[in-house]
C-alpha cells in the first residue's frame, strides 16, 4: 500500500468494530452465541432458531435498526447486551490499532470515531478497551437517526464536525459505508483486509486497504 499523503490530510474518520477492533466478537455473537441463547430461551432447537433469525436479520440489514440493541431485544424478546456480556471476553484490540491512534493524535490529526454502534455496544467495549483518550469525539449512527450507508448520515456529520472532505481520511471495514463516504466527496478512504482475525483476508474491492497499522504510520 502506498504511503499516506499525510500533508492533505486534517481529519481522520475511524470506524470501529472490524476496523480499530476485532470483529470476531461481533461475528461469534450474531451467528453462534445469539441463536444458541435464543434457542435455550425460546425452547426451540438451534436450526428453528437460524431458521427464525436469518429472514429478520437479511430484512434488516444495513439500516439503523440493524445496529440497534433495543430493536433486537424488543424483536427477538431477550436482552441482547446481557446476552453479549456473557460474550465480552472476546472483545479485542486489533494489533497496533492503538500504535496508529497514538501516533496520529501526537501528529495533530483531529481524530473522530464514527460508528453504526448503538450507544450501549459503544459503552460496553469501551469499558474494556481503552479507545476514548484518543478522540476528540465518539459518535454513534444512532446520534443522527441515520446509518453510515445512509447520505443523511454525512450531511448529519458535516454539520455536527464543520470537517472538509477533500482533506479527510476514513477506513472502514464495510464496501457499502465507504461507497456513501466516496459519494459525499471524502478524499482519503481505506477499507480492512482482515477484519476478523479468525476469517482471513477479505475482498476490499476498489479500495487500497489497511492490513499492518504500523504501515500507516509513515511519513507522519
Amino acid at each position: 500500500m502506498a504511503a499516506l499523503p499525510w500533508h492533505d490530510i486534517d481529519t481522520v474518520l475511524l470506524d470501529m468494530d472490524g476496523t480499530l477492533l476485532d470483529l470476531h466478537f461481533d461475528n461469534h455473537f450474531w451467528l453462534e452465541h445469539l441463536p444458541q441463547r435464543y434457542a435455550e430461551l425460546h425452547g426451540v432447537s438451534r436450526a428453528m432458531a437460524e431458521m427464525e433469525l436469518q429472514p429478520l436479520f437479511e430484512r434488516h440489514a444495513g439500516q439503523l435498526q440493524w445496529y440497534c440493541l433495543d430493536f433486537w431485544s424488543a424483536e427477538l424478546k431477550l436482552s441482547v447486551r446481557e446476552l453479549k456480556l456473557e460474550t465480552a471476553h472476546l472483545i479485542a484490540l486489533r494489533p497496533d490499532a492503538d500504535t496508529f491512534l497514538a501516533a496520529i493524535k501526537k501528529a495533530g490529526k483531529r481524530v473522530v470515531m464514527i460508528t453504526n454502534a448503538h450507544r450501549d455496544s459503544l459503552s460496553l467495549k469501551l469499558e474494556r478497551i481503552e479507545l476514548a483518550p484518543y478522540f476528540e469525539r465518539l459518535i454513534s449512527s444512532h446520534d443522527y437517526g441515520f446509518p453510515k450507508e445512509s447520505p443523511q448520515f454525512w450531511d448529519a456529520l458535516q454539520a455536527d464536525l464543520d470537517f472538509d472532505p477533500a482533506r479527510s481520511l476514513f477506513i472502514d471495514d464495510t464496501l457499502p459505508i465507504l461507497r456513501s463516504a466516496r459519494e459525499f466527496g471524502v478524499a482519503h478512504l481505506l477499507a480492512v483486509s482482515e477484519p476478523d482475525s479468525r476469517k482471513g483476508p477479505k475482498d476490499t474491492g476498489e479500495f487500497g486497504a489497511v492490513g499492518d497499522y504500523r504501515d500507516l504510520v509513515a511519513g507522519l
